[in-house]
């Protein structure tokens, strides 16, 4: 904050007035330290409300510019359930940084102060994935998570829709959405299996068989008019499977390293699989024949872990991302990198690639909990990040734009304007 800024929220200094917890500016403009002092022993329990707001997640606010913080207070607002105030906090003024292009629907909150509760999270331990699916007339968000369970939630309202997914086989690393015969399933990676489940009776329809170790990547993809699974093991096959049947209908082959990540496009009107290794490359298969295309690119420096596909200027393209704190754009068709997404520290774990706003957009998640935004043809960031209180290890885009992120153990959904994205930083 510049010194201007800093004597301006001194001179506006709230202290002591009757509702200092209503100056929003002020909470978002002022020192912490300053505000800190002001959340001791109020007795309004709108003044609790804020303190606990404003305290759940200030020590990753209390050194950032005003407009992270802005970010985070409004996102721990929604994670106390006052949606309304979370769109009055995104919509203060920031010296030289406009309003937010987006506003949080919700979010779950894993830790709660002593006199508020926050939206309960559901999961107990850290999410991995996200996925969206139309399920009994609503949209819904589907998660999973280290805690061995699988969670279904409203994706308008954030509740829950129905109990949980249990008896998963430890620790679900992944989970995808399709729908098999007219009906919504799920299927989920983890532990020893990959199973399908009937979203509406939340019934397993059957076991993927084959699996005898952990799996940490689960694709679909539509073969000869079939619904498939594709996933691997620790043994490294990578195997295709008939969703309605749970039978076994194909593999993967040429590779020697263990499968990340997994995403499926159609290229020339056949449809291909493009995976992320452990050893950094990045592969192309056929999926009719089963059999990779051209050679392995070379990739990574170290485990590449997420991977979105897309036609960028009537080409396909794969965005990988991994430990080497890379995003990485490579044109399928010349079989080569032709552009990097720089703007991560640390690990990118998460990528996809959507339409928001009627152009084609990238976003990417990663351990420094930042979501960023790109333009992939031009290879540049658009806007600021959203900054999250912990690690982003999911995210997913509904067809309407709305974003849905894992941070550590919690979900948030977040509408973004239909002109996100449109200015540059």
């Amino acid at each position: 904050m510049s010194d201007d800024v800093r004597m301006a929220a001194s001179a506006s200094d709230p202290s002591g007035a009757e509702a200092w917890w209503t100056d929003l500016r002020w909470l978002v403009n002022a020192d912490p330290e300053r505000v800190l002092g002001l959340l001791a022993s109020d007795a309004d329990s709108d003044a609790r409300l804020m303190a606990a707001v404003y305290r759940a997640s200030v020590d990753v606010h209390r050194d950032v510019p005003a407009w992270v913080r802005r970010q985070l207070l409004a996102l721990d607002a929604a994670r106390y359930g006052d949606r309304g105030l979370s769109a009055r906090i995104a919509a203060v003024s920031v010296e030289d940084v406009e309003a937010e292009p987006w506003r949080v629907l919700w979010s779950t909150g894993a830790q709660s102060a002593p006199n508020f509760q926050m939206n309960p999270s559901g999961h107990i331990g850290g999410v991995d994935a996200v996925a969206t699916t139309f399920s009994d007339g609503r949209h819904v968000v589907v998660t999973s998570s280290k805690d061995q369970t699988v969670r279904v939630r409203d994706l308008e309202t954030g509740r829950p829709v129905g109990g949980p997914m249990n008896d998963l086989n430890g620790r679900v690393w992944a989970v995808a959405t399709e729908v098999v015969d007219g009906r919504p399933y799920v299927v989920t990676a983890s532990d020893w299996a990959v199973r399908a489940w009937d979203l509406a009776t939340r019934q397993p329809t059957g076991e993927m068989p084959g699996i005898s170790g952990e799996v940490w990547c689960l694709g679909t993809a539509v073969l000869q008019g079939r619904p498939c699974a594709l996933a691997s093991d620790d043994d490294m096959s990578v195997r295709v499977w008939d969703l309605a049947s749970a039978e076994q209908v194909g593999a993967l082959t040429g590779h020697d390293d263990f499968l990340m990540a997994i995403d499926t496009l159609v290229i020339d009107d056949r449809p291909h699989a493009v995976g992320c290794m452990s050893g950094g490359t990045v592969w192309r298969w056929d999926l009719t024949t089963g059999q990779p295309v051209g050679e392995p690119l070379p990739g990574h420096d170290g485990e590449a872990w997420a991977v979105a596909t897309a036609i960028v200027g009537s080409r396909a393209h794969a965005i990988t991302a991994g430990y080497d704190a890379t995003v990485r754009v490579w044109d399928l068709v010349m079989g080569r990198e032709v552009g990097r997404l720089v703007g991560h520290e640390g690990t990118v774990s998460a990528v996809l690639t959507a339409v928001i706003g009627g152009e084609l957009r990238v976003v990417t998640g990663g351990s420094d909990g930042t979501v960023c935004l790109w333009e992939p043809a031009a290879g540049r960031q658009i806007g600021r990040e959203l900054v999250f209180p912990a690690p982003v290890h999911a995210l997913t885009v509904t067809p309407e734009g709305s974003l849905v992120v894992g941070f550590g153990g919690d979900v948030a959904a977040l509408s973004l304007h239909a002109d996100a994205g449109s200015t540059g930083p």
